[in-house]
């Protein structure tokens, strides 16, 4: 009779035959659906998926703790937390910069915080339903990240806070965004869902993208840079943020012993806290109205492996871009294409493309769906032109300027995958079929 060590290596064994029999990627062939992105994974993450199913392991345990060890290790940073998604990550971020530990230094309802317009929703969201105010400010073209020349007039002393995504890997301008919140004393948390692996050059030293700010955020939604199916993670070298970030992820809970284990503290039954009687179990004390954002142990197993791949994933995109630009060089009079910030490396999560007159977006984003090549908007575009916002208040946030190029980005620009699943049989149909629809004049505004 078989162990069960050997049952279980039996079992996995043949969980990989079955992922490398009918799992592996297929050729391009000319006329198939070209997605923008989607799932790449093989034996490891099937097999790390079923190993968990066979201790029957649910909630985050020692793979929770071994991708939270790893991703840490991999950014550089001391505190990372595993979280159900990116959104939550973002919610999660913002959240903790509300925490009454941090006393004035907390953001209360009332304060500002600044972000830009052409972003996408759960990087206002977490603002708006708190009660702070949001404060608008442009992007440009064709970075899409913020308009730093606007920082000092966007200022105003109700300001605490800087939100601000890397748009599709592309880094902001870490250098005036950090100069402007240590002159005025801001939190800057980076959304970095869309820019995993991308590293940006600071005073002659350069580090990955969100462990510049107080809190950074990831994502790992399938077409993100690598996926848990959903999930996300936030992240911080701010010690008491971490303490404070556990604790909202936790249901707002004080303790910090992880979910099975007790009384790591030893005290558990000593403390005094609010008018609580004394001695009350330390694991049911609340310092927060918290949420339950933890992700799962399967979640956790397959970004252990994925983690491993990733640097592998950040190439393949890098490469895909280049090809792609490479490409839609000659449509230049027709496209402005991207470009990367200023000693930033991107790690490229999408092409963005913006239209110049005659060319209609809507018409090119038609002929490319027309023959299944897969296309996406950036995102919202400016945001305070959706119907979310109608509802709100016209104090509820503050726009700086005219937003002129996040209304461009609304009315002219979308984006493609560079995913390191597509090929460059993949990248060449795209791009053919962007330089047959653009010279066959049928997308004439």
């Amino acid at each position: 009779m078989q162990t069960q060590a050997q049952a279980r290596a039996e079992i996995l064994a043949q969980v990989r035959r079955y992922c490398d029999t009918y799992h592996a990627p297929s050729a391009y062939t000319p006329g198939a659906r070209i997605e923008y992105a989607k799932r790449v994974y093989d034996g490891d993450e099937m097999t790390a998926l079923v190993d968990v199913a066979l201790d029957f392991v649910l909630t985050a345990d020692r793979y929770a703790a071994q991708f939270e060890a790893d991703l840490a290790a991999y950014l550089g940073v001391r505190h990372c937390l595993l979280v159900n998604s990116g959104s939550s990550a973002n919610l999660l971020a913002f959240s903790a910069l509300t925490s009454p530990l941090l006393g004035d230094a907390a953001v209360r309802p009332g304060d500002e915080v600044l972000t830009v317009a052409a972003s996408f929703p759960t990087t206002i969201a977490p603002i708006v339903q708190f009660g702070a105010v949001p404060v608008f400010v442009d992007v440009t073209l064709p970075q899409y990240n913020i308009d730093v020349a606007q920082l000092e007039t966007a200022y105003s002393p109700r300001m605490k806070a800087v939100f601000l995504a890397h748009t599709l890997g592309n880094p902001f301008n870490i250098a005036a965004v950090k100069a402007f919140c240590a002159a005025h004393k801001l939190w800057l948390i980076e959304d970095n869902c869309d820019a995993l692996g991308a590293e940006y050059t600071l005073d002659g030293t350069t580090a990955r993208t969100g462990t510049f700010g107080d809190i950074g955020t990831s994502s790992f939604y399938p077409p993100h840079h690598m996926t848990t199916g959903e999930g996300g993670a936030v992240y911080t070298n701010h010690d008491q943020l971490a303490q404070i970030l556990r604790s909202l992820r936790d249901w707002g809970r004080g303790c910090v012993c992880p979910a099975g284990q007790d009384d790591l503290c030893g005290a558990r039954f000593d403390g005094q806290f609010g008018t609580l009687p004394p001695g009350y179990d330390h694991k049911y004390v609340y310092t927060h109205l918290g949420y339950n954002l933890k992700a799962t142990e399967m979640q956790a197993a397959i970004g252990c492996a994925q983690l491993k791949k990733l640097p592998d994933f950040i190439a393949q995109r890098r490469a895909n871009f280049a090809l792609l630009h490479e490409r839609l060089m000659p449509l230049q009079d027709f496209l402005i294409l991207p470009v990367a910030t200023e000693n930033a490396q991107p790690s490229w999560f999408g092409y963005p493309i913006t239209c110049r007159a005659p060319i209609s977006r809507n018409a090119l984003v038609r002929a490319l769906e027309a023959q299944d090549i897969q296309t996406r908007m950036l995102f919202s575009g400016n945001i305070v032109r959706h119907p979310c916002f109608a509802a709100l208040s016209p104090d509820a946030y503050r726009i700086v300027g005219d937003l002129t190029n996040s209304d461009r980005v609304t009315e002219s620009t979308f984006w493609v995958g560079v995913s390191p699943a597509l090929t460059p049989p993949h990248l060449a149909a795209m791009a053919d079929a962007i330089v047959r629809a653009i010279g066959g004049g049928g997308c004439n505004a």
